[in-house]
């Protein structure tokens, strides 16, 4: 079994970044692994915190950034975390870090869209998994309870 001594998990610190982080820090506790917490952003994304949309001041991005960074906390407090902020396009940004840090694995959430909203969108981990130089772990984001899937689980036991 690979050996992994550092893991790169980049967040944009929606539901599916933080499923991968829980798996991110299960492996980087059970592997005695440094773990690199990484948050990219552009000029022309701004940032979401709290349901509140904030400019594209990169000063001010950069502080919402790094607060939301260090409330990242690992369930295990043996787990070794850096915390990193950096500016650029996510994909480039990532794959940069898993250089630079030289990441033995690469654990990232995907939101799973399809179709157009993908085309449109585009997919950071898709490209981030064609171009790493290391193994990526995807981690689905958790599906939404909402009234769909509440009357489809109550139907199932009827």
């Amino acid at each position: 079994m690979a050996r992994f001594r550092t893991i790169l998990h980049p967040t944009d610190f929606s539901p599916g970044s933080a499923a991968a982080f829980d798996h991110a820090c299960e492996l980087a506790r059970d592997h005695d692994a440094r773990l690199v917490v990484l948050h990219a952003f552009g000029a022309a994304v701004p940032i979401a915190a709290e349901g509140v949309i904030l400019s594209a001041d990169l000063d001010e991005l950069r502080t919402l950034a790094r607060r939301e960074l260090d409330a990242i906390r690992p369930t295990n407090p043996t787990v070794r975390v850096d915390r990193v902020v950096r500016e650029g396009p996510s994909t480039q940004t990532i794959l940069d870090a898993a250089q630079e840090f030289n990441a033995d694995l690469i654990v990232m959430g995907t939101h799973g869209r399809t179709g157009f909203r993908r085309l449109v969108l585009g997919s950071v981990t898709e490209e981030v998994l064609r171009k790493a130089p290391c193994p990526v772990l995807t981690v689905k984001a958790p599906v939404a309870a909402g009234p769909a899937a509440e009357a489809a689980s109550a139907g199932a036991g009827t």
